[in-house]
């Protein structure tokens, strides 16, 4: 696909134009733009992505917006509703995740730009507290290898030692004898996911717990994806949600992306924390610069209201039994899906899923099931290491007609990949691992490959 496909078109602005365009003139295009664009999720056969999909939902949504969309919250002085709207939000956040067990400490949050922000902040934070209260120099940091990149991504920006912890290759899970033996006395903390993003398992938090407690080193749990969701998924006796939260002695700090199953817009998510001072050792200062004195609660400076109004006002609207009822239709979408896949002894489930599943094959590339639904409209997400397709249902999936579809078109897509076997996949050289395992020569290659992905979506078609 052409990263530029309405080049042909619209005008490509290569410079700063001379005249302004008419307003009227500037909504249409961009309108049929964003219309055209919606069609290829509103479908339901999109994995994750799109986790609201209800458009009057984002109506609601630009309206709140729209009415503190130029307000900068820097500046409380003269929005104070800001304070309003940012303190209930964590408050909520901190009451889902059960921030009223804790006795140790006074539960605090941060809201930040999203998942990555949430997970950089919880990782300086530990960073922070671990130099001020332990005097550690050469920090170093333990994940999963299911865990997400933004941890890895954290750890390079901070200059902090990315240890990574294998994972069962049948549970999926954190292999917790192995996090243990590598703590040693830097290690500023470890985490587990709830649940990760690859196969929607979650560690064995409990156990994390338990050793964080033992250890006295803190345990961040990752809710990115399913913090918004999982709580009414346990709530309601879903399986497979075993206890990650604030109950659980040992878990220091929570992120959870209010931007995804919090069905606020894109640009916000939680961070958690047991005690403020977590949270509060990354407050950033400067007292004597010629430009006034200056404080921030943490990376960002300035940041819109418009967003944080808007995840308010998503939150206050739906309500527990919104997202209850929501939440509902996804896990019971989710399920039937799950059924469907199990129903073809030639797939293999990765693990033990809730809302997110994946699935492979011994029998046959399993990206000869993508290449088959894909051009009925399926976009999965595709996985390495094993080879594997997963899907994150959201509330598109649980549209009357598309639970059908799946069973249908993956029936189909099955009987198609047997008749290929072991063949190559078209899209294999896409989404798949290197055969035979990374090597250095690959690495480069497939880093180049992206570089010119991420050169080319910041950039102007060609000139032809």
């Amino acid at each position: 696909m052409s990263a530029y496909p309405y080049k042909d078109r619209f005008p490509v602005n290569r410079t700063l134009p001379e005249r302004g365009r008419p307003r009227e003139e500037i909504l249409a295009e961009m309108k049929a733009l964003a219309v055209e664009e919606d069609l290829s999720w509103e479908s339901g056969r999109v994995s994750g992505t799109m986790y609201c999909g209800d458009h009057e939902h984002y109506d609601f949504m630009n309206d709140v917006f729209g009415l503190y969309a130029h307000v900068n919250i820097l500046q409380r002085d003269i929005c104070p509703s800001a304070t309003r709207y940012e303190g209930e939000v964590l408050a909520m956040a901190l009451d889902l995740f059960h921030a009223e067990a804790v006795t140790d400490g006074e539960p605090a949050g941060l809201l930040t730009s999203g998942g990555t922000g949430s997970i950089c902040h919880a990782v300086l934070a530990y960073r922070e507290k671990a130099a001020q209260d332990r005097g550690v120099t050469r920090p170093n940091f333990i994940k999963p290898e299911t865990g997400h990149p933004a941890f890895d991504k954290a750890c390079h920006l901070f200059g902090i030692e990315i240890r990574r912890a294998p994972v069962d290759p049948v549970t999926t899970l954190v292999d917790v004898d192995w996090v243990r033996a590598n703590i040693d006395d830097q290690t500023i903390g470890f985490m587990g996911s709830a649940c990760n993003y690859g196969y929607g398992t979650i560690d064995p938090i409990e156990q994390l717990s338990d050793l964080a407690v033992e250890t006295g080193v803190p345990l961040h749990v990752d809710g990115c994806l399913g913090g918004f969701i999982l709580p009414f998924g346990q709530e309601m006796g879903y399986p497979n949600i075993p206890l990650f939260d604030f109950r659980l002695p040992g878990v220091t700090s929570i992120s959870a992306d209010t931007h995804k199953y919090g069905y606020a817009f894109k640009g916000t998510s939680t961070v958690l924390f047991r005690d403020k001072s977590w949270r509060n050792s990354q407050y950033f200062f400067l007292t004597d610069w010629t430009g006034g004195k200056y404080c921030s609660p943490g990376m960002d400076g300035s940041r819109s209201g418009g967003l944080l109004a808007a995840t308010w006002a998503a939150m206050v609207q739906l309500g527990r039994e919104g997202y209850r009822a929501y939440a509902k239709k996804i896990f019971d979408t989710s399920l039937a899906m799950q059924e469907a896949v199990n129903s073809h002894p030639e797939l293999k489930m990765m693990g033990s899923p809730t809302f997110l599943f994946s699935f492979t094959s011994d029998e046959f590339d399993v990206y000869h099931i993508n290449d088959h639904m894909r051009p009925k409209g399926w976009r999965f997400n595709g996985q390495q290491y094993p080879n594997a397709l997963h899907m994150a249902v959201t509330r598109p999936q649980t549209q009357e007609g598309v639970v059908e579809a799946f069973v249908a078109d993956l029936a189909e897509a099955v009987e198609y990949a047997k008749s290929k076997g072991h063949e190559p996949a078209d899209s294999g050289a896409i989404y798949g691992g290197v055969a035979g395992g990374m090597t250095d020569e690959a690495d480069d290659f497939i880093k180049m490959v992206m570089a010119g992905m991420l050169d080319e979506q910041q950039a102007l078609p060609p000139l032809s």
